[in-house]
């Protein structure tokens, strides 16, 4: 018989998820999503129930990968909050489960998970996308995901300067105060993104906060916020100049607005240039359009509780 399982708090997360492990399985997650092969990777688009009261969604987003006998679903929910809101914007569990025998091997706090995987995809998109002379890094956000982003970035990558625009100066001196490196703090969006190689906008916004006219040509953008469909954070301009990757073309056709209300066609996934079945285009204006995908928890919550087991092994 199966023992209880693991219950597996943010506090130990933090210790047995590290990008160096990461980043690796989560490339070659993301090509194998693309091949679109039943035995590598089954996923539906994301469902969604209307937290209608509390202006939120619940999100559920199950995996299963058969030659990994990885089965796993998150819980999140994730909502619209006003500014200067003490609520969280995003709550999340991940369950991982025995394939065969269907109990619950795993429940995680989905914070971690959800930071770091996000991050390390939008840190591959850069990899992929992003001039190999990148110099400045610009973030538009300043809450946990901009602190994860700024933490994978700049361990990847050598920027000789970091930007940084909140809606609040509290927002903006709180990300200072919490990263290790230099960061330029910008008074406004366009002052942050203007001569910038590279973007990244993890921002609470419903309507554009980046413009196309800011966005200087060939710079890559990963698009973090705006998961619903009516929800935006660039404008018609940028996403209609530039080339348009997602995690997932089905993903971004159902719920991000930043595609469905502008247009713009998903020139291709990320997995799909891993793959080597489409072109990363450097040379031009690139956006990474995230939503966040099932298998990315997956192989987060399956290396975290190897990590777990190996750890409760030498105790």
């Amino acid at each position: 018989m199966a023992g209880p399982p693991a219950v597996i708090w943010e506090h130990e997360l933090e210790g047995l998820l590290r990008y160096r492990e990461l980043l690796p399985r989560l490339e070659e997650a993301l090509g194998k999503f693309s091949s679109r092969d039943p035995a590598e990777v089954i996923q539906p688009v994301r469902m969604t129930v209307p937290l209608q009261k509390h202006h939120g969604f619940l999100g559920l987003m199950p995996t299963y990968m058969e030659k990994n006998r990885v089965l796993c679903t998150k819980f999140v929910c994730f909502y619209k909050r006003e500014d200067g809101s003490t609520l969280p914007s995003t709550q999340s569990t991940v369950v991982l489960l025995d394939p065969e025998y269907g109990n619950i091997k795993a429940v995680m706090n989905g914070e971690v998970i959800t930071r770091m995987r996000t991050a390390a995809a939008s840190a591959i998109s850069a990899k992929l996308l992003m001039c190999p002379e990148a110099e400045v890094l610009a973030i538009l956000g300043s809450g946990v995901q901009a602190l994860s982003h700024y933490e994978v970035f700049t361990e990847m990558f050598s920027f000789k300067e970091v930007r940084v625009w909140s809606r609040t100066g509290q927002g903006s001196e709180r990300f200072c105060r919490s990263v290790s490196g230099p960061v330029r703090v910008c008074v406004s969006a366009e002052e942050a993104v203007r001569g910038a190689d590279v973007i990244v906008t993890v921002t609470r916004c419903t309507e554009p906060v980046l413009f196309g006219q800011w966005v200087k040509p060939g710079a890559h953008v990963a698009a973090v916020g705006a998961c619903r469909p009516n929800w935006r954070e660039l404008d018609d301009v940028l996403m209609k100049e530039a080339v348009v990757y997602a995690d997932s073309r089905e993903g971004a056709m159902k719920e991000s607005g930043d595609v469905i209300l502008s247009g713009a066609e998903v020139f291709a996934e990320l997995g799909d240039v891993i793959n080597g079945t489409k072109p990363a285009l450097r040379e031009k204006t690139t956006v990474f359009k995230s939503l966040g995908m099932g298998v990315e928890d997956a192989v987060s919550a399956q290396l975290v509780f190897d990590q777990w087991e190996a750890k409760s092994c030498k105790s």
